[in-house]
């Protein structure tokens, strides 16, 4: 539906994650029997949840746990980890350092060279663990580090920024990234993202991308749409994109995953990313959370430290449990942030959807009070959901 904005705009109507509601059907299903695994990659996954390349969020450590319970986690190869050959004292200086002085130090502290040796060191440590070695780097770092990732024997290799797309109008005399080339030379599956709209998922497919990422700007600690005033509320974004998948599968016969990342705090909010046509979620605060998450409690974006441009910040979430608890239970919380396994499997068996592409296909309704309807007793004493 078109909306005139004004005399010489006409603009789309678009939705986020908490301004729709999921409508029950006429069957129900036991959540015990609900299938959540999903492929990326050729690699199964049991559980449809990924943890973002962010520093707070993942390290060797944290990568061989998600791997171990079905779940995945991403290394950022251009983060603390590459950088520094102890990362702890750096990581505890970044939870400890003021407000005030936190953009300069980051800046900093992200002004250390990536090692090369550093990068592969990590993959290799993640296989001894028995992980799936995930690593994540923007279009720069595909350029200058895609033969080194690849050697050191990493599984998936992630190309994120802010916007990617699959032509790039760069200055004069400096080298680019050619996505299509690198999917289809770099010898393991290629994730893309990310993006917000049909045209662009389907050229990132039609590239070669393994998957797709889905969303700009709804990220706990991401301030680019503030800064940039750039996004499409995520609902809509992970719909839009998963029109081009299907129309890019009757095209191809090729099957391209889509991963709605940004703005998913709580299992209902993985429920909804689901039923709007996502395959899984990528998330981090929630991760972030957990104790053993090398964050000690607080997140921050991948554009934090920019050297020119910062787009993120650091929020303190607290430690609120173990990984297992975070992931798989049993929850210690009533607020939808523990069992998050337990939320997407009892959400599809009350929905009667069996497997992830049944759940794509739910009702789905607008619903902008859905959150608040009824909830006047737990927001004014800030339990539950109103916290």
């Amino acid at each position: 539906m078109n909306i005139q904005l004004g005399r010489s705009k006409n603009v789309r109507r678009a939705y986020g994650i908490d301004e729709i509601a999921l409508v029950p059907g006429a069957r129900t299903v036991d959540p015990e029997i609900t299938d959540t695994s999903w492929s990326l990659g050729g690699i199964k996954l049991e559980i449809p949840i990924i943890a973002s390349a962010m520093d707070g969020v993942v390290d060797v450590p944290m990568a061989g746990s998600l791997s171990k319970l079905g779940a995945l986690g991403v290394l950022n190869l251009e983060g603390v980890q590459t950088r520094y050959e102890d990362p702890k004292p750096v990581l505890k200086q970044i939870s400890s350092v003021g407000k005030e002085e936190f953009v300069g130090f980051m800046q900093k502290v992200y002004k250390e060279p990536i090692k090369e040796d550093l990068i592969k060191k990590r993959i290799q440590e993640i296989k001894a663990l028995g992980g799936i070695a995930a690593v994540s780097g923007t279009p720069a770092a595909a350029i200058r580090f895609s033969k080194s990732i690849a050697e050191a024997g990493a599984d998936l290799f992630f190309v994120q920024a802010t916007v990617v797309s699959t032509e790039h109008i760069g200055p004069t005399g400096r080298e680019t990234l050619d996505l299509q080339e690198l999917c289809k030379n770099i010898g393991i599956p290629v994730v893309i993202g990310n993006c917000v709209t049909y045209e662009v998922a389907l050229q990132l497919m039609r590239a070669g991308a393994s998957g797709v990422m889905v969303g700009i700007g709804p990220g706990a600690a991401c301030t680019s749409r503030g800064v940039l005033g750039v996004g499409i509320p995520q609902a809509t974004a992970i719909a839009d994109c998963a029109a081009a998948r299907e129309d890019f599968e009757k095209e191809s016969g090729k099957y391209v995953p889509i991963i709605a990342d940004g703005g998913i705090i709580t299992g209902g909010d993985i429920c909804k990313c689901l039923a709007c046509g996502a395959d899984a979620v990528m998330i981090g605060s929630p991760i972030a959370r957990a104790e053993e998450a090398p964050g000690k409690g607080f997140h921050w974006g991948m554009a934090t430290p920019s050297p020119v441009l910062p787009r993120g910040t650091r929020i303190n979430v607290g430690s609120t449990g173990n990984l297992k608890t975070i992931l798989v239970g049993p929850a210690g919380l009533d607020d939808g942030t523990h069992n998050l396994l337990g939320a997407i499997k009892t959400s599809m068996g009350t929905l009667g959807a069996k497997t992830i592409k049944e759940m794509q296909q739910v009702e789905v309704v607008v619903a902008p009070s859905l959150l608040t309807e009824g909830k006047v007793y737990q927001k004014a004493q800030r339990l539950g959901m109103g916290k």
